[in-house]
Order: C-alpha cells, then sequence, then structure tokens
C-alpha cells in the first residue's frame, strides 16, 4: 500500500513539483476539514490528500468525501487507503462507482509469496535473479515487505543486472544465516573451493562454527529428504514432507548429480561436523573446511 501511495505522490509531483501533499488518518477527519482540503487552490496548485486508515473514519466524515466524488477538482487527487473488510466499504464502493484508480494489495503471508514478491522486485528493478539468491534474501531480511523491497533496490544497485547467491552474501555478509547457508549452497553443488573461500570470510567476520554445520546438515539433508520421495509435483512434494515449495525446487535443483551412497556418505559427514563444532575437535574451522571437502567428495561418489 505504501509503494501505491509514493508512487501517486511522485506522479503528481513530477507533474508539479510544488504540489502540496497532506496526510491524514481516517479516525481523526472532520467534514470540514474534508471541504478545507478537497476544494481548489484559489491560485490553481495542486494538492494529494492521502487518507490513511478510511475504515475508521467516521459517518459524517465518510458522508463528506462520498459527497466529494461527484464532483472532484482537477487539481487534487485523492487517495483512499482502505484494508479491505466491510468496515467504511462504501467509500471504496463509491470510489470504484466514480472510476477512481484502484491498486489491491493482496496479503502475503506465504513464504513462497515472499519468494515471488523478490522475483518481481528484482524484475521491477531491471534485473534477474536465480532461484537459490531469491531464498538467500528472504533469509536474510525476514518477511516484512517493505524491508525485502529496499534490500532488493539496493541489491540491483550493487550488483547490476543479475544477482547470484554471491551477490546477496556480499551485501548481507554480517548475517549469520546468510553466511551460513551461502557456505551450505556452494559445497552441497560441488563447489568446494567456493565453499571454502565462503567459508574462512564467514569466519573471519564472526559467524559461529555451529551456524555454519547447522547449514551444512540442512542443506544435505534436505536433498535427501527430497531425492528419496520420488518424483512429484514440488507442491506435493511441500505438502508430504511438510517443506516450503521454494526449499524443494532449490533440493531438486541441488540434488543433480547426487547418488543414494554419496548421500548417505554426506549424511555421516555433517553428523561428524555437528559434533565436531560442539568440542570433539581441536580446531573448529580446520573440521568444517574438512567437512566441506568430505561433502564434495561425497558428490562425486558414485556408490
Amino acid at each position: 500500500m505504501a509503494r501505491a501511495v509514493a508512487e501517486t505522490i511522485a506522479q503528481a509531483r513530477a507533474a508539479d513539483p510544488g504540489c502540496d501533499v497532506r496526510d491524514l488518518l481516517g479516525s481523526s477527519i472532520e467534514p470540514g476539514d474534508v471541504f478545507d482540503l478537497l476544494s481548489p487552490s484559489l491560485f490553481g496548485e495542486s494538492r494529494v490528500v492521502v487518507v490513511e486508515r478510511a475504515h475508521e473514519t467516521r459517518s459524517d466524515a465518510l458522508a463528506a468525501l462520498t459527497g466529494y466524488l461527484a464532483d472532484p477538482a482537477d487539481t487534487i487527487s485523492l487517495v483512499v487507503v482502505h484494508p479491505g473488510g466491510a468496515r467504511g466499504k462504501a467509500l471504496v464502493d463509491s470510489m470504484r462507482a466514480a472510476d477512481a484508480d484502484v491498486v489491491e494489495c493482496r496479503r502475503v503471508t506465504r513464504a513462497e509469496e515472499r519468494i515471488d514478491f523478490v522475483r518481481g522486485e528484482i524484475a521491477r528493478a531491471g534485473a534477474t535473479i536465480t532461484p537459490s539468491a531469491a531464498a538467500a534474501v528472504l533469509d536474510a531480511v525476514g518477511g516484512d515487505l517493505r524491508e525485502l523491497a529496499a534490500a532488493c533496490a539496493q541489491l540491483v544497485f550493487d550488483a547490476g543486472g543479475h544477482i547470484d547467491v554471491e551477490a546477496v552474501a556480499r551485501y548481507h555478509r554480517g548475517r549469520a544465516d546468510v553466511s551460513g547457508f551461502s557456505v551450505a549452497d556452494r559445497a552441497v553443488v560441488g563447489d568446494v573451493g567456493g565453499a571454502l573461500e565462503t567459508l574462512r570470510w564467514a569466519l573471519s567476520i564472526g559467524v559461529a562454527h555451529v551456524l555454519v554445520a547447522d547449514a551444512l546438515a540442512d542443506g544435505v539433508r534436505t536433498i535427501a529428504r527430497v531425492s528419496s520421495a520420488g518424483r512429484a509435483n514440488p507442491y506435493a512434494l511441500a505438502g508430504t514432507l511438510g517443506l516450503p515449495p521454494w526449499k524443494v525446487r532449490r533440493a531438486l535443483s541441488q540434488a543433480r548429480g547426487w547418488s543414494e551412497g554419496g548421500l548417505t556418505r554426506a549424511l555421516g559427514v555433517v553428523a561428524d561436523a555437528n559434533a565436531d563444532v560442539k568440542g570433539v575437535a581441536a580446531d573448529p574451522s580446520y573440521a568444517l573446511e574438512q567437512a566441506i571437502r568430505r561433502i564434495g567428495a561425497a558428490r562425486r561418489s558414485r556408490a
């Protein structure tokens, strides 16, 4: 919603840099405010009036707003932000009847929808992003759409036209979860050199050994679970395995090149690594490096 409002204001200011913008809360609007703010200026200046939380507007003010729609001023843009639902819906219906532009902001609740949101934001900025990188952005930033949108814009600005996991790791290098999973993403596809380089960099900025070990274990176990589930639609597999569809799709892609025996060996490797970083090994950094090499060897194994 915030973006739709911002774009409307930007368009108005592009046409008139001196455009006056007024923000109001529905609960605080009086009928007199409607008359004052939605009456044309004597000097013809443009104005944008934004009514936030329109569902909280009292009936007398709603009536005034609805009345304005019968004869709107050319120099005034009225923006009404409504969360949906029945409360205050009469104003929304009146605006639709008046042929107002309507932007529907669908609620995003599932992880896969947020992944799609990330892809859309990157595309909106004129760039592309790999599936693994989109998942890494979500891991790094969390589910808040404003933060995701800002992160996507910054990634495109920093990395250019194509965003991969490396670009996400560079931008979010202070985030332990991204760094750990960046190591794992390289290790499980056989990029031993890249995984070792990412590991050393991650440890140098303070990522805990146990987080890297956990990420390696999660990567190998997810591939093993998805591989053993047989061929099926990612959505069906997601329901069966209790995993988000985006994670299933990523694991299916990473599973290429793995044999059943290799996965069995790799599961033993990550179990050993987990114990090593929790006190068994004298040097947990060296133990993680060895784990990555052993995962690479397991992936190359055909038995």
